[in-house]
């Protein structure tokens, strides 16, 4: 990646959320970032890097913004009262540190998240323009043909647009709603770096990395949200894991066998402070963020697996699951549970499951339950259990590893 590249994947977020506060229009906005990037690459080869290329870049784009203004005969009142102005205000002499954000990016994240899209163009619009993510690199993370990401890209803007989706950060009731869907975007995004769907590598370590870098300026963008702070501490405890979480040859790790003198000390420690800011601002009972993370914390204090403080988690998750209610929840709690109560009390619950159309064909369920069934004896059910998660994986390394867990089970 050239200087200019770097620079303008760094730079490029910002960019497009002050331009898009002009023009209103977030596909235009970052074709106007486009133009100020093709006109760095006429005029810095000649000329010469600028000493602030960062606030060159942004100058450029919010000039052709006022310039595009400017033709348009529908903009000529928005010409009067913000072009003149932009027009006028000389650049910045040196460019914003990293940590100084402003509300053209809180913006920007919600307009990509808005709900008005479907999870998947949140996801890619977000990678797009705030992760600085190119079509293909956003295809290849998720193995999705160009022209499929490329597509959701473009109707994603196409809706922005055509729905006239103001470019504004939300207050009142629409807040809290329109929040959820932002730390929702995220979360997904680097649940499919932990744990790829699909794919021949379970860990896709950039989209974490991604996600985690959105969830650490969302923190800087929302200092007075519990719920993004705690998203930021959940997503630290969990990148913490991420070198102990495959062997050698890439296949995943359980978490009892991983060896913990790998996680990362430091982003535990960040965890902990960005867990510790959720509760300081917090007025009410913990969001599932706080919770989620709250239970991170627990494995994440334990220096072996023996040392997992599983009481503190199955109530953790007892508390989850009733105030955000989801069969994915429950099943993670009977895990819990088969922890402090035995394999034979989780199976009782895991058997309730079994009809939640939600997790008809969730390979993780046949997976827990085959585990619970080894540990009670019943090992030929437990192959088959094991087999059928197998059949249900999509991602081959996981599928190994059931089909592994098959085949030495005794």
């Amino acid at each position: 990646m050239t200087a200019l590249e770097t620079v303008f994947r760094i730079e490029s977020p910002r960019i497009i959320a002050a331009v898009a506060r002009i023009v209103r229009d977030v596909g235009i906005a970052e074709e106007l970032a486009q133009d100020a990037l093709v006109a760095a690459l006429e005029q810095w080869p000649r000329d010469g890097v600028p000493d602030n290329p960062g606030a060159w870049l942004m100058a450029t784009a919010r000039h052709r913004a006022v310039d595009l203004i400017r033709r348009r005969e529908n903009y000529a009142r928005k010409l009067q009262e913000i072009g003149r102005t932009l027009e006028t205000t000389a650049p910045p002499e040196e460019p914003s540190a990293p940590d100084d954000i402003d509300d053209d990016l809180l913006r920007l994240v919600f307009t990509t998240c808005h709900p008005v899209l479907s999870p998947e163009a949140r996801t890619a619009l977000t990678l797009r323009l705030l992760g600085g993510l190119t079509t293909p690199e956003i295809a290849r993370a998720f193995l999705a043909p160009e022209a499929t990401i490329a597509q959701r890209i473009v109707r994603a803007k196409r809706t922005l647009a055509t729905k006239n989706i103001a470019f504004e950060v939300p207050y009142g009731p629409d807040r809290e709603a329109r929040l959820g869907s932002v730390l929702d975007v995220i979360y997904l995004i680097f649940n499919e770096g932990y744990a790829a769907t699909a794919g021949d590598d379970w860990l896709r370590p950039s989209l974490c990395e991604d996600a985690l870098r959105l969830a650490r300026l969302l923190a800087g963008l929302m200092p007075k949200e519990p719920e993004v702070h705690a998203l930021a501490s959940l997503l630290e405890f969990q990148a913490s894991r991420s070198a102990a979480r495959t062997g050698p040859d890439g296949d995943p790790v359980l978490l009892k066998d991983q060896n913990r003198r790998r996680w990362n000390r430091l982003l535990i420690a960040r965890g902990i402070t960005a867990l510790g800011r959720a509760d300081a601002v917090a007025t009410g009972a913990p969001g599932p963020y706080a919770l989620q993370a709250t239970i991170a914390a627990c494995h994440a204090h334990a220096y072996t697996y023996a040392e997992t403080d599983w009481p503190t988690i199955a109530t953790l998750y007892g508390l989850l699951a009733a105030r955000f209610p989801s069969p994915v929840v429950e099943l993670n709690r009977a895990v819990a549970v088969s922890m402090t109560e035995g394999p034979a009390q989780a199976l009782e619950l895991v058997d309730t499951l079994a009809t939640e159309p939600a997790l008809r064909d969730y390979h993780l369920l046949p997976s827990v339950r085959g585990d619970l069934l080894l540990r009670l004896g019943r090992t030929t059910e437990a192959k088959a259990e094991f087999e059928r998660a197998a059949g249900l994986a999509r991602n081959e390394r996981e599928r190994r590893l059931l089909l592994r867990r098959a085949e030495e089970a005794p």
